[in-house]
């Protein structure tokens, strides 16, 4: 994987048809000495001219450090077009944050002339960056940099071909842009190419979004599965391999929990079913988080923690979903079955799955999910509502911050709110701000009773009703965002033995009742399964907590896997 770009405003690197910005920080040259410290970490590889050194689709080697010669970085975007990026020479390297956990190539990169380069393979790069510590902070920031390029200008990753309005749209982009992707978007009304495409391979609306991969293989309004397979998302683990710890979940509170576990030298696989942050990685702006006092976005803070959990070697395994927990370790392990009816070994589990969106009983609501009806508000869905108005039902701290960020883009936001005010369950700094923007309308004792829809089949009216009595009223409203809380996801726990309230939380310490050994705070009624986060019975239900939580688990499970290799007496 290579070197990316982006168009704004900043230095224009050699031989590109690209503007970056932050260019010195994004392309560092490396010094002599520099490189003389990295040339253990790696070898040296010889490339003639025109020969591919990566390609687009097919799994990057490692990061490249040029020692003569230049590279030509260009990008190609499965329609047969293929558009110059930047060219790369001496004392610059070749790779992004892909790299280092040894994902697909979203560029192309071919030698220019005869090319000496000194190949670091993922695992040395992980090495590397903790190893050289000044060294390792340039280059992991060029790392992530370079992503942050690739997604903002578009470059490398699937096109996705249809209208914006469609709902299918908005769920695949979200997807990708939740998993920190790159993609372009087509729109078959202005651009032949696409409209040629929609012509030949949908032949009904059900077919639409297609997605072309960059081997040019169309996909007709996939699944998050089949696109993560076809982009190489996943598909490339090694399922014989027997991990110290399976982090099941990549909220806050699994995210830590990979950062702690892999620092400190545990082998570490992290699953989630749909994409890191869990529901905190939806939020538009967590404000009162410590050390950010600007507020961070939830998808940010995530991200962070993601290349974090990277950088020291944690796989991330993302979207598999785990269908259900062996814990009789026939063989020794404790296993876990995927969706895709493999089986995972590891010594020791952390149940961080979280919790799912709860759907409310409203009349219709299945049939407009992905048509108007969603359950985060990120950019993508604020951009499907300018200057309309909205309704949003909750009154938590999720639906209120939920509701500042749609004010700055609907005309009118139409708060709906099941109690008679905000101060049970939201905290006093999101109330004053509600109350201080003029397009949000509180309808306090309101709850949205039916949905009704277009010909076009997408979300066209609302209609609530006042629970202290009064007839319904029906706004023409075609968006509508759900933050009514959510039910623990644990059905994967079945059969394990593992105990939960009646909330269906999982319950640790001593209230599991194990004999024989004191009781981790953080472990459950079976041994070696510990649970963090929200799903987690007792808990804050905050992100501080949920780290905090994270990081306390790492020394449980240390003292579990000590004890599990001590010989029987």
């Amino acid at each position: 994987m290579a070197t990316d770009s982006t168009t704004g405003d900043g230095a224009n690197g050699g031989g590109s048809s690209f503007v970056f910005p932050r260019y010195e920080q994004t392309f560092p040259e490396l010094t002599p000495q520099e490189i003389a410290r990295m040339r253990r970490f790696g070898e040296p590889r010889t490339y003639a001219s025109g020969e591919t050194l990566f390609e687009t689709g097919k799994v990057g080697p490692g990061m490249f450090v040029i020692l003569s010669g230049h590279v030509a970085i260009t990008q190609r975007d499965g329609l047969g077009r293929v558009t110059p990026v930047i060219d790369q020479g001496p004392g610059q390297f070749l790779a992004e944050i892909g790299q280092l956990s040894g994902r697909v190539a979203l560029v192309d990169g071919h030698a220019e002339g005869d090319v000496e380069t000194l190949l670091i393979a993922p695992e040395q790069l992980r090495a590397l960056l903790v190893a050289e510590a000044d060294l390792g902070e340039r280059i992991m920031r060029a790392l992530i940099l370079r992503r942050v390029s690739l997604i903002q200008g578009g470059v490398g990753g699937p096109v996705l071909i249809g209208a914006h309005t469609l709902g299918e749209m908005a769920r695949l982009q979200n997807f990708l842009g939740r998993n920190g992707q790159p993609y372009h978007v087509l729109d078959p009304a202005t651009d032949k190419d696409a409209a040629d495409l929609v012509a030949r391979y949908a032949t009904s609306r059900a077919d639409l979004p297609l997605v072309i991969v960059p081997d040019g293989r169309v996909l007709r309004n996939p699944t998050e599965s089949a696109i993560a397979h076809a982009i190489g998302m996943i598909g490339g683990e090694d399922h014989d391999k027997l991990y110290d710890v399976a982090v099941v979940g990549s909220g806050p509170a699994g995210l830590a929990t990979a950062v702690y576990a892999a620092s400190e030298g545990l082998s570490v696989a992290v699953f989630d079913a749909r994409a890191f942050g869990g529901q905190a990685g939806a939020s538009a702006r967590i404000e009162n988080y410590l050390g950010f006092p600007t507020g961070i976005s939830g998808m940010a803070l995530a991200g962070r923690a993601y290349n974090q959990a990277q950088k020291f070697g944690a796989q991330m395994l993302i979207p598999v979903s785990i269908k259900s927990l062996d814990c009789s370790r026939s063989d020794g392990a404790l296993a876990l079955s995927t969706d895709c009816g493999q089986l995972m070994r590891a010594r020791s589990v952390v149940v961080a799955s979280g919790a799912r969106y709860r759907r409310p009983d409203i009349e219709n609501l299945a049939a407009f999910e992905g048509r108007g009806v969603w359950y985060w508000a990120s950019p993508i869905e604020a951009r499907l509502c300018a200057d309309q108005e909205v309704a949003l039902v909750g009154g938590g701290n999720s639906a209120g911050q939920a509701a500042v960020f749609l004010s700055g883009h609907a005309r009118s936001v139409y708060m709906v709110i099941r109690g008679g005010g905000l101060g049970a369950s939201m905290s006093r700094y999101l109330i004053e701000r509600i109350e201080a923007t003029p397009n949000i309308e509180l309808l306090f004792n309101t709850e949205v009773v039916g949905l009704d829809g277009s010909e076009e089949g997408s979300l066209a009216r609302v209609r609530w009703k006042s629970r202290l009595g009064g007839d319904e009223t029906a706004v023409d409203i075609r968006n509508l965002f759900l933050f009514v809380g959510a039910d623990p996801a644990t059905d994967w726990l079945d059969g394990c033995g593992v105990m939960v309230d009646r909330g269906g939380f999982v319950v640790t310490g001593a209230q599991c009742g194990k004999e024989g050994r004191p009781a981790s705070a953080l472990e459950t009624s079976v041994p070696g399964v510990f649970a963090v986060g929200d799903v987690r019975s007792g808990s804050v239900k905050r992100v501080g907590g949920a780290i905090g939580e994270g990081a306390q688990v790492v020394a449980a499970l240390h003292g579990f896997l000590e004890d599990a290799t001590k010989p029987a007496l």
